[in-house]
C-alpha cells in the first residue's frame, strides 16, 4: 500500500505564505509512490545537493527515488539564503534610507521599520521561489518523492515509512543543522538558530547572536540595521576566521558603526532567565559581565544530520562531528553509496553542494572519476560591505609553501564606486611570485559576490593576467577595479624594460 504523510509539517507562522509553500516542499495530502523495481538512484534528503542529484539523474532518463523527511529545498530555501538575503535586503533598503542625506535626499524624519511588513515580505518571497524545489516538480520530471524518514536497512537497501526500496546506486545528502552548544541554563531559557529566527514576527529589542561566522554576521547586521541592539559574542579575537585580515578588519568597522557591539575572545559562561529577560554571564579579557537580551540567535557552527540513517547497516563511515566518511570522488566506504553536501564537506554552502552533487552523479552513474579537490570554490559573506574569495589568502598560500606577490587596489580608486557614495572595500589578487598566475582574490565591496566571478573564471580556465588584460569593461562600472589591478601588473613588468623603451622612443621622434 502507497504511504501518506501522517503528521503535517507546520512552519510558524501559518500565513497564506507559509501555507503556499508547505503546499509545495511538504504536501500534506501526498501519497508516497508504490516502488517497482530496483532503482538507479536512492537520494537521501532533498536540500540543494538532494534535489540537483534527484533531477539531474532524473531528467537524464534515470529512474530515481528522492526521500525527504521534512521541507524540500533544505536549508537554502527554506532557512538559508533566501530568508537571510531578502531579510538583509530589507535591513539595506532601511540603511540606504538612513544615509540618503549624503546623496542629497531629504527624507522626513519619522521614517522607521514595519517589522512585521519585512518578515511577511520574507515569507512571501520564499513561497514564491518553493515552486522551484516542490514535490510536484520533481515528481514531473520523472522521480518518485516520498516523504518520510529514511534508514538503510542493507548495503543496497532503504526503508522509508515502512516500504523497502532497492537501489544500484545512493546518494546521502542529509545537510547539517544548527549546532546547539553545551551552555548552562541555554536551553532552558531558550534560543534562535538560523532555522527558527525567520518565523519571528516581532521585532527583538535586545539580541545577542553567539558565534563570529558568516551567519552570524550577516544577521547581526541585518537585525542592527533593523533596529534591535545587537551584541555578538565570539570565541575568537577576530570575526570571519576563514577570511583575509583586512578584509575582516574592514567588516568589524562597518558592523561596530551600525551600532553592533563585539565582545571577542570570549566565553559564555552560563545563561539564565530574569525579570527583563535572558541574561547571559560571560567572560572577556578577564573581565566578567552580564549582558541582558531578549533573545538568544546561536550561530556558532554546523553538526552534520547522521543520526538514524542506519548507516552502519550500509557500511557506511561515519563520525558525528565531521559527518560522512567520502575520497575524492564523494565514494563512501560503500563503494555504491555517494554523498555531498553539508553532511560531508567543508564548503557549505549553496552552490559548493550544487557542483557535488554533479560529480556524485557522474560518478555514481556515468563511471566519471570526476573529484572534489578539482572544484575552485568561490565564496561570499553578504554583510555591507560584501566580502568574497575565491582560492587561497596569502596566509594559506605561505603555509603551502607557495610564493605570493599580492596586488591591491582599493575602491577609492573606481569612479563608479565614487559616483555611488560605495568606495569602503578592496580587491587583493594572490599570484604565484614570478608568475601571473592567480592562486587567489578577495573582494570587499557592496557587490562583491557579482563581481567575484570574473576572478574565479579566470582560475578555472588558468588565465593569468596577461590574459585579463585584453578585456574591456564598460565605463563606468565597479568592476573596472580588477582592470586596474590588471593595469598595475602590466606597469610593474613594463617599468623594468623603461629604458629600453625610452631608447626605442628617442629613436623615433
Amino acid at each position: 500500500m502507497p504511504d501518506s504523510l501522517q503528521a503535517p509539517v507546520v512552519v510558524p507562522p501559518m500565513d497564506v505564505h507559509n501555507q503556499k509553500l508547505v503546499a509545495n516542499v511538504h504536501p500534506p495530502d501526498w501519497v508516497n509512490p508504490v516502488p517497482t523495481g530496483r532503482y538507479n538512484l536512492v537520494v537521501i534528503g532533498g536540500g540543494t545537493a538532494g534535489l540537483v542529484a534527484a533531477g539531474g539523474a532524473a531528467l537524464l532518463g534515470g529512474k530515481v527515488a528522492l526521500i525527504e523527511r521534512d521541507l524540500l529545498g533544505g536549508d537554502c530555501l527554506n532557512a538559508g539564503c533566501v530568508p537571510s538575503k531578502t531579510l538583509i535586503r530589507s535591513a539595506r533598503a532601511m540603511a540606504d534610507v538612513q544615509g540618503a542625506h549624503q546623496f542629497g535626499i531629504r527624507v522626513p524624519s519619522g521614517s522607521e521599520v514595519d517589522f512585521g511588513a519585512v518578515m511577511e515580505r520574507l515569507r512571501r518571497v520564499r513561497a514564491e521561489i518553493s515552486p522551484h524545489d516542490s514535490a510536484q516538480q520533481f515528481k514531473d520530471w520523472g522521480a518518485d518523492v516520498f516523504l518520510g524518514e529514511a534508514r538503510f536497512s542493507g548495503p543496497d537497501t532503504v526503508i522509508v515509512g515502512g516500504t523497502t526500496l532497492r537501489f544500484k546506486k545512493a546518494v546521502i545528502a542529509t545537510g547539517a543543522r544548527a549546532s546547539r552548544p553545551d551552555i548552562p541554563g541555554l536551553k532552558a531559557v531558550g534560543f534562535l538558530t538560523n532555522e527558527t529566527v525567520f518565523s519571528l514576527t516581532e521585532r527583538p529589542r535586545r539580541l545577542a547572536i553567539v558565534g563570529g561566522g558568516p551567519i552570524g554576521c550577516e544577521l547581526a547586521q541585518a537585525f542592527a540595521r533593523l533596529g534591535s541592539e545587537v551584541v555578538m559574542i565570539h570565541k575568537r579575537d577576530h570575526l570571519l576566521g576563514r577570511e583575509d585580515p583586512d578584509a575582516v578588519s574592514l567588516i568589524e568597522s562597518a558592523l561596530k558603526r551600525d551600532g553592533i557591539r563585539l565582545v571577542l575572545k570570549a566565553e559564555l559562561l552560563s545563561v539564565e532567565r530574569t525579570p527583563g529577560g535572558k541574561c547571559l554571564r560571560v567572560t572577556s579579557g578577564g573581565q566578567e559581565e552580564s549582558l541582558e537580551v531578549d533573545e538568544i540567535l546561536v550561530a556558532s557552527g554546523r553538526t552534520p544530520n547522521t543520526e538514524g540513517l542506519g548507516l552502519e547497516s550500509a557500511n557506511v563511515r561515519y563520525d558525528s562531528k565531521k559527518g560522512v566518511e567520502v575520497n575524492d570522488f564523494l565514494q563512501t566506504t560503500n563503494p555504491n553509496i555517494y554523498a555531498c553536501g553539508d553532511i560531508c564537506m567543508e564548503w557549505k554552502f549553496t552552490h559548493a553542494a550544487d557542483a557535488a552533487a554533479r560529480i556524485a552523479i557522474q560518478n555514481a552513474l556515468f563511471l566519471g572519476r570526476q573529484k572534489l579537490s578539482a572544484l575552485t570554490m568561490p565564496w561570499c559573506t553578504y554583510t555591507d560591505p560584501e566580502v568574497a574569495r575565491v582560492g587561497l589568502i596569502e596566509s594559506e598560500a605561505l603555509e603551502r609553501g607557495i610564493a605570493v606577490e599580492t596586488l591591491q587596489v582599493p575602491l577609492t580608486e573606481s569612479d563608479r564606486a565614487l559616483a555611488d557614495g560605495e568606495t569602503e572595500g578592496f580587491l587583493k589578487l594572490y599570484l604565484k611570485a614570478g608568475t601571473d598566475k592567480i592562486v587567489g582574490g578577495t573582494l570587499v565591496a557592496r557587490h562583491a559576490g557579482e563581481m567575484i566571478n570574473e576572478i574565479t573564471l579566470a582560475m578555472v580556465a588558468g588565465l593569468g593576467l596577461g590574459k585579463l588584460a585584453r578585456v574591456i569593461y564598460p565605463y563606468p562600472t565597479q568592476a573596472e577595479v580588477i582592470r586596474k589591478a590588471v593595469g598595475d601588473y602590466q606597469l610593474k613588468g613594463l617599468q623594468r624594460y623603461r629604458p629600453v623603451l625610452e631608447q626605442w622612443l628617442s629613436w623615433t621622434r
